[in-house]
């Protein structure tokens, strides 16, 4: 695999595991804001009937808060997965290239920087 391609791999899994990190701790930021503040028994006033269990506590909102958190929270996990199967890819293709080196030349620590 050309050096290129490797740049691209590593952009790649780095392009998706720092978003889908991030999003995972607004994901956390938003259900604990949602645990300290929503209403702990059902509001059908104020449409909070959709139960949600953060933490072991049960909190009661609507159903467009519900399917925002869901969103967030699975579109980050699936971009983290993503990006954590492409850095296994990465590493894997360049240790082939690392081992490839070692035996076709002398393997120095100059040819590995």
């Amino acid at each position: 695999m050309k050096s290129t391609m490797l740049d691209a791999l590593r952009f790649a899994t780095l392009l998706l595991l720092f978003p889908g990190a991030a999003g995972m701790v607004v994901s956390a930021m938003i259900s604990t804001h949602y645990r300290d503040t929503l209403p702990k028994i059902s509001v059908p006033e104020e449409m909070r009937m959709t139960p949600r269990n953060i933490g072991g506590v049960v909190v009661y909102q609507t159903e467009e808060e519900s399917q925002r958190l869901n969103l967030i929270e699975y579109s980050s996990t699936a971009a983290f997965a993503l990006g954590i199967g492409l850095g296994i890819l990465y590493f894997e293709k360049k240790g082939n290239i690392l081992a490839g080196r070692s035996e076709d030349e002398q393997y120095t620590r100059a040819n590995i920087i």
